[in-house]
């Protein structure tokens, strides 16, 4: 069993020298560049694979979805609200700014079937199966 110091600040105090360092040069060297990773279910069944992500709040003009050498990448926006004068917020913890997810694809996906449906806050992408290519086969000897 390992031993791990507990933190018991919230994660944006590192427990380590390192992580102090790891915060600060990420910090400082991304700026005021908001950027969130949102949540993905990767799901299977013997006809596709499927990618959930949950982002609501985003319109489907906003997604862009590229494929290109078997790596699919799902990019977009989500813009903060602007605030009304006499609304005082007391938190705010919706994740704003750009994003980017990619994923490699496994090569039994059918690159020219792949679909994408945005709804409830959910974009689903369906990654159907290419048949399977029988790889046994009999060889009548002469």
């Amino acid at each position: 069993m390992k031993l791990v110091r507990y933190n018991n600040f919230e994660p944006n105090y590192p427990s380590s020298f390192s992580g102090l360092l790891d915060k600060f040069f990420n910090d400082s060297l991304n700026g005021n560049v908001q950027k969130f990773s949102p949540s993905v279910d990767v799901s299977e069944d013997e006809n596709a694979y499927e990618l959930e992500l949950a982002i609501p709040g985003v319109k489907k003009e906003d997604f862009k979805i590229d494929l290109l050498d078997g790596k699919l990448t799902i990019s977009g926006e989500r813009k903060q609200k602007e605030t009304k004068e006499g609304k005082n917020y007391h938190t705010v913890q919706t994740q704003y700014g750009s994003f980017s997810r990619s994923f490699f694809l496994p090569e039994d996906v059918s690159h020219e079937s792949i679909e994408a449906k945005y709804e409830d806050g959910i974009l689903k992408v369906v990654l159907p199966k290419s048949e399977k290519k029988v790889l046994k086969s009999s060889i009548q000897v002469k």
